[in-house]
Order: C-alpha cells, then sequence, then structure tokens
C-alpha cells in the first residue's frame, strides 16, 4: 500500500510538472532542461519570411530539433487560389507523426527569432496543433536567435538522426476557427469584434495582399497590427503588462474574430489575446482576406483620404 501511494504520489509530481511546463512561451533556460526529455519534441520552423531554410537549419539549430519549412511543408494549404488554409485533419496528421509528434508529446516550435512577421510563422503553426486538438504546445520565446545568444556552445550541426514517427491523430475542433460563412455571420453584430493585423495601408486600402482581389478591410473592423506586440529591440513578445495595455481595448468579453491578409498576422493577434492574455473566445480567419475578397459578393470597407486626415489630426491633438 505504501508503494502505491508513493507511486500514485510520484506520477501526479511527473504529470504536474509535464501540465504545468505546457506555457505558451518557453525560455531558453526552459529548453535547455529539457533537451534531453524524448517527450519533448523541438520544431524549427525557419523558411523564406526570415530568410532561412532547410540548409540554414543544417548549418545550427537546437540540439535534437528537427526542421519543418513553415512556408512548403503543409502547415498551410491552397485550394481553389486562396493560400495559407488549414490543411485537412488526414494531412496534418501525417506532417506531425512524421516530426516525431505523438498524443503525449510536448511540442516546442522554434521561429528564428528576427522579425513580427517571422514570430507570426510559430503563432500559426501553435494555432494550428490547437485547432486539431494538441494542448501541449509551446513558442520558444525569442526563437533561434535568442537560444544562440544565450547558448553559443550548444548549436548542433548536420542532419543528425531522423525522429522516429510519432503517433499523433489530429481531431478537428472548431472552437478557434472561423470560416467564411462565421465571419458573413458577424457583419453588423456589435457582440463580435472583428480585429485586423495588417498595416494602416492595407486596412484603409491603399495596399493590398498580392493574392486579394481587392483592397479595403472587412466592414466594422477594428485595425490592430501584430507589429504592435512585438519588441523589436528583443526579438520577443512584449511583457504581459506592455500587451494587457496595448490591447487593453479587446479584452471585454466580446468574441473575437482574428483576421489579416492569409491567417498569419491574425496568429500572433490569436496567441496575444486567446494564450498570453486568457481572452476566452477567439477565433482565427485562416483565409482572411485572400478568402473574402474572392467572393465579390462580400462587402469591403475603405478610409477615405478626408477620414485619414481625421485620424491623423485627432492623434496629434492626443483625442
Amino acid at each position: 500500500m505504501r508503494f502505491v501511494k508513493l507511486f500514485v504520489a510520484t506520477l501526479s509530481v511527473a504529470l504536474a510538472g509535464f501540465s504545468a511546463s505546457a506555457q505558451p512561451l518557453v525560455d531558453t533556460l526552459w529548453a535547455k532542461e529539457r533537451l534531453s526529455d524524448d517527450k519533448v519534441v523541438f520544431i524549427d520552423l525557419r523558411n523564406k519570411i526570415d530568410g532561412g531554410n532547410y540548409e540554414t537549419w543544417l548549418e545550427g539549430h537546437v540540439p535534437g530539433s528537427v526542421h519543418s519549412d513553415y512556408l512548403n511543408a503543409g502547415w498551410r494549404v491552397g485550394r481553389d487560389d486562396v493560400v495559407g488554409l488549414l490543411p485537412s485533419e488526414g494531412d496534418f496528421s501525417a506532417l506531425a507523426q512524421k516530426l516525431g509528434v505523438s498524443a503525449d508529446s510536448h511540442v516546442v516550435l522554434i521561429p528564428a527569432g528576427v522579425n513580427s512577421t517571422d514570430f507570426g510563422s510559430a503563432a500559426r503553426a501553435y494555432w494550428t496543433f490547437k485547432v486539431f486538438g494538441h494542448e501541449a504546445v509551446s513558442i520558444l520565446d525569442g526563437g533561434y536567435a535568442k537560444w544562440s545568444q544565450d547558448f553559443p556552445n550548444l548549436i548542433e550541426q548536420g542532419a543528425g538522426i531522423a525522429p522516429l514517427a510519432g503517433n499523433f491523430v489530429a481531431r478537428f475542433d472548431d472552437a478557434a476557427y472561423a470560416s467564411t460563412t462565421g465571419v458573413q455571420s458577424a457583419l453588423g453584430n456589435d457582440d463580435v469584434l472583428l480585429l485586423d493585423a495588417r498595416t494602416e495601408e492595407q486596412f484603409i486600402g491603399e495596399a493590398k495582399h498580392g493574392k486579394a482581389l481587392q483592397a479595403g478591410h472587412i466592414p466594422g473592423a477594428v485595425l490592430q497590427s501584430q507589429a504592435d506586440a512585438y519588441n523589436a529591440d528583443t526579438n520577443q513578445l512584449k511583457s504581459v503588462a506592455e500587451l494587457t495595455a496595448i490591447y487593453a481595448d479587446h479584452s471585454n468579453d466580446k468574441p473575437i474574430i482574428s483576421y489579416c491578409n492569409t491567417g498569419h498576422w491574425a496568429a500572433t493577434n490569436w496567441f496575444v489575446l486567446s494564450e498570453v492574455l486568457g481572452h476566452k473566445d477567439v477565433k482565427l480567419y485562416d483565409g482572411s482576406m485572400v478568402e473574402w475578397t474572392a467572393n465579390s459578393n462580400n462587402p469591403l470597407g475603405t478610409q477615405s483620404n478626408m477620414d485619414k486626415l481625421k485620424s491623423l489630426f485627432k492623434s496629434a491633438i492626443g483625442s
């Protein structure tokens, strides 16, 4: 009986430790202490966005990490001329299993750590794991750049040993997912906040993504650039206190749909609101403006030059 109690207590501590470690952001010291933990799967996402690729990974990476190009490995797919969409359950299961992810794995996603758009790669991959039912997932704060700065003597080179296939099976959960139909239903509904993560130029219609058929924004949306959440000096997310202040206008209980051009930048706003600040109802629209503008019947909002001047004037006088 004493042995059973001891075993249960030890198991409880181990499980508690695993659960506690599945926080949205983990630092380099946390990662260093778990390099030999076969339950932790480090996935390096470096890709064209950050100037990296498989060859860059071969030149140096977190020991034991596996490379998976965010833009080319299947994290996002194209359908009907719309890019950046969520893959199917089967395709994502195959991708995750190939990377060594099992049902009991703790996935740690590693961005390059060079800019806010690069962080969006990790945020979008994180969201994808969550949508497909995997809860134990984190992002390495500061990415590979922070790792190489903190532990320059702990850098692995070459391909190493390929991971054993995992047993993860994706099961779609729409709690954090918004479809075009869902966004259409939110139009004119003051109880739902549409949050645009793009640049001001794209929001007001002076610029657009190359794949978007028209410029502008979804009517009723509020601009909240994803870049506001990122500290460009340290190449990390800003502190919780700073993020709380930045997103203060979106901190009520109103449901939020985050979007951008292809659901990439929007993933950072989703990550901050849902995972860091704990907002209970935030969805990501993966198709975003590229999918929205593919249907000419979907309405668009723009800001006139006069509206822009009024906005600039209000900002200048601090009102």
